[in-house]
């Protein structure tokens, strides 16, 4: 591994697809290809955390992923459910803390008494910020934070692109340096529409469950590679971009 330490991408994004694909490939039901997924997901959170990345965003279930038939919706729901309850002593020692962004009202109560209890548990880790997206869409995420702005009755005048970023889904996060997606799509997927303007985007064909760290820190180092001008004539350094 050859990353370099003092330039590593502060928030990176995932949208894990090819899961189903995975599983019909092997003639074997789509719930077998999630739940391969899931332990893809752990050992990329762990390799994150270990690298010291300060934020992970997965795309989990999105705002359109109601639209799939009601046994894998199902599936998905409780999948979510023993992943939060059984994996809190990993979050604990490896000092994550967990967030979920998305729709929280519209979850099945069971899933959202999970969240409430995940993110109470690990509020106080000083690690990864590890943001689940559940029921999240980058559209809803936007409009919900409309009416968060227009409820608190903010004026016209006072809109700047910080107050509508404090009203969305992870305002302690910065944007998005690094947004991966496996699966060999390349397309947004209405993931993190406002938080991605300048990210660097990595699109590979490997299917979610056969995905491995080293791919992972591979891209990493592919990202260090690259040409960050932010829309000035020449890349700005980290402390440039912090001024």
């Amino acid at each position: 591994m050859s990353i370099d330490m003092n330039n590593l991408p502060g928030h990176i994004a995932i949208t894990m697809d090819g899961n189903g694909r995975w599983a019909t490939k092997r003639n074997l039901p789509r719930t077998a290809g999630h739940n391969e997924g899931l332990k893809v997901a752990k050992n990329i959170v762990k390799a994150a955390s270990d690298l010291g990345i300060k934020s992970l965003t997965l795309y989990v279930f999105s705002t359109e992923n109601w639209k799939r038939t009601e046994k894998e919706v199902g599936f998905l729901m409780n999948l979510i459910h023993k992943h939060l309850i059984g994996e809190l002593d990993f979050y604990k020692e490896n000092n994550i803390r967990i967030n979920q962004i998305g729709n929280f009202d519209a979850l099945p109560d069971v899933v959202q008494k999970d969240i409430l209890e995940a993110k109470e548990i690990t509020k106080n880790h000083t690690g990864l910020i590890l943001n689940l997206a559940i029921n999240y869409g980058g559209r809803d995420e936007i409009i919900r934070g409309i009416k968060k702005i227009i409820s608190e009755k903010i004026s016209a005048a006072e809109i700047t692109e910080e107050i509508i970023t404090r009203h969305l889904d992870m305002p302690e996060c910065s944007d998005v340096d690094l947004l991966i997606r496996t699966g060999g799509e390349q397309r947004l997927s209405n993931f993190l529409l406002w938080h991605i303007p300048y990210a660097e985007q990595v699109y590979c064909k490997t299917l979610w469950p056969d995905y491995t760290k080293d791919e992972f820190y591979s891209q990493i180092e592919d990202f260090q590679n690259r040409n960050r001008r932010f829309g000035a004539e020449k890349a700005l350094n980290q402390d440039d971009k912090n001024e």
